[in-house]
């Protein structure tokens, strides 16, 4: 249902990676105020001027690309508009998923309110009008370089607005026409510059951001809240969490770790119980979590606060600063999101490469009381040794898709658009290693809870207890061989669903315990 209490008003409010995620989900609902119109409505009016003046600017009388030095006849500036969608509507492969398009849509829309565009009032009310009836384009997945903007997915997006292309509607993808008559509505004429506005932009790129900043975050709550389940389930120290220790390397990712992770373990009845054991030192992947997790908080801070700008921002061309002052630069380009993007994605690989690391020390038996394979008969039985095949392969197939995309750039439009960010495929390539990190995460959350089992009848914290029966719900404690089809999907819904986190957050609350650690207003409160 959407949110009757909160709106979003466009082109005023900051919009945020949680904000577009929730207007998309149809939970906040958008809208234009009175100060948004009479800003779009000056700058439609300002393209007008220019038009009836005969000024040479380009988009509005000119061709568009190598062909900027083209004039356009007067009577030809509406029918140019549409050609430029027809004309770069070349996207292929697959449909992105339907969320990114609205997504798009919505970012677009936000970007256009800002009344720098020279977008008609009407144009900018039928692409709400498309969010509010939840008619999504359908827009492929491949063909923009990101640097004029994404031209071939926008194209794609926009082509709707002119009746033609396909869209989503309740679960079929429909000609546009189809829909247009079944709402007994006409596509609309484009003015000039609109079909220019429309597809000159980074929304394509900044949509997959908005999602992985959000699908990111989730991950990375539950990297650390797996991982220190996995530090009781194998004896693992609380000293590398000492506050004393991080003071005197002072990243804020790190800090927010070892502090998360030492509140969660300083009552605990295991980490008593090998206090004074002979092992001096853990492994890395134990020890070194604040420094690895970190690392990765890190990043995504960066990709954040770097998307909340992007998306904030007015990023097609020309930009209509009034009828006198048109500016036609280069705000399209996707280099100040494509290097962060690529950051990221090699950021959160690191997860899923720890998080195999752990999974291998699970089953290596060498923890008092953890069986070798976490199964106390076998032989017979193979225990968990192959989860570690698919935690390897999954994390062999991240470091393939961690090379930078924007490390590459071939020119295209006849050497007009020389250096392009490439920001479209690392952007694609960030959801799809999400997506690897966060089933290798579930493996880990398996493996985890079964050698925790095997300390029983010490207890850990509230927090790390309650979420260890949380896990037991709906995943056994395993003790022969078995398929693991539906326990993998379980472990899957625990991470992808935030449910653990939820958990430990509510008994928290409930208890009056700490959870979180500092620096929770850059990591937490989000």
């Amino acid at each position: 249902m959407v949110n009757k209490t909160k709106k979003f008003q466009y082109g005023e409010d900051t919009m945020t990676s949680s904000l577009a995620i929730q207007i998309a989900n149809g939970n906040i609902k958008g809208q234009l105020t009175e100060q948004t119109v009479k800003k779009v409505v000056q700058s439609a009016q300002y393209v007008q001027e220019i038009v009836d003046s005969g000024k040479i600017v380009y988009g509005i009388n000119t061709g568009f690309g190598p062909l900027c030095t083209t004039l356009i006849n007067p009577a030809d500036t509406k029918k140019l508009q549409e050609n430029i969608l027809k004309s770069h509507a070349v996207g292929i492969g697959e449909p992105i998923d339907q969320q990114l398009s609205k997504l798009m849509l919505i970012l677009k829309a936000h970007a256009l309110a800002k009344g720098y565009s020279g977008i008609q009032l009407s144009t900018l009310e039928r692409i709400l009008w498309f969010i509010d009836q939840d008619i999504v384009p359908v827009v492929p997945k491949q063909g923009s370089v990101g640097a004029s903007g994404d031209l071939a997915p926008l194209s794609h997006l926009f082509l709707p607005l002119i009746g033609l292309g396909k869209v989503w509607y309740k679960g079929e993808i429909l000609p546009t026409a189809q829909i247009l008559t079944r709402f007994d509505t006409s596509p609309i004429t484009l003015g000039a510059k609109e079909g220019l506005a429309l597809i000159n932009g980074t929304q394509f790129m900044a949509a997959h951001a908005v999602k992985a900043v959000v699908e990111m975050q989730n991950l990375l709550n539950n990297a650390d809240l797996v991982a220190t389940l996995m530090i009781e389930g194998l004896n693992g120290s609380i000293k590398p969490f000492f506050p004393q220790l991080h003071e005197l390397r002072p990243y804020k990712g790190n800090k927010y770790v070892a502090s998360t992770i030492f509140n969660l373990l300083e009552t605990s009845e295991i980490v008593t119980s090998h206090k004074n054991c002979s092992r001096v030192q853990d492994p890395y992947s134990l020890r070194c979590i604040p420094q690895i997790h970190g690392a990765s908080r890190n990043a995504w801070l960066h990709l954040k606060e770097t998307i909340e700008v992007e998306i904030n921002a007015v990023t097609d061309n020309p930009i209509i600063i009034d009828s006198e002052l048109t500016i036609s630069g280069g705000s399209f380009h996707g280099q100040p999101i494509a290097l962060p993007i690529d950051y990221a994605t090699l950021a959160i690989s690191e997860i899923g490469n720890v998080s195999d690391r752990r999974v291998y020390l699970s089953l290596e038996g060498d923890t008092p009381n953890v069986p070798k394979l976490l199964l106390k008969e076998t032989g017979l039985n193979s225990g968990f040794m192959i989860l570690q095949y698919s935690t390897a392969a999954l994390a062999s197939e991240n470091k393939g898709l961690c090379f930078p995309s924007s490390a590459d750039s071939i020119p295209t439009s006849l050497g007009q658009e020389d250096h392009v960010s490439m920001g479209s495929i690392g952007a694609r390539k960030l959801l799809q290693v999400i997506n690897n990190v966060s089933k290798i995460l579930s493996i880990e959350l398996i493996c985890a809870a079964q050698a925790f089992d095997f300390h029983k009848p010490l207890q850990s914290t509230p927090i790390i207890e309650a979420v260890h029966q949380k896990i037991r719900k709906s995943i056994p404690h395993i003790k022969e061989d078995q398929i693991m089809e539906e326990i993998l999907q379980a472990a899957q819904q625990l991470i992808s669903s935030g449910t653990l986190i939820t958990e430990a957050k509510q008994i928290a609350h409930k208890q009056g315990i700490p959870y979180h650690g500092v620096h929770q207003e850059y990591f937490n409160n989000y």
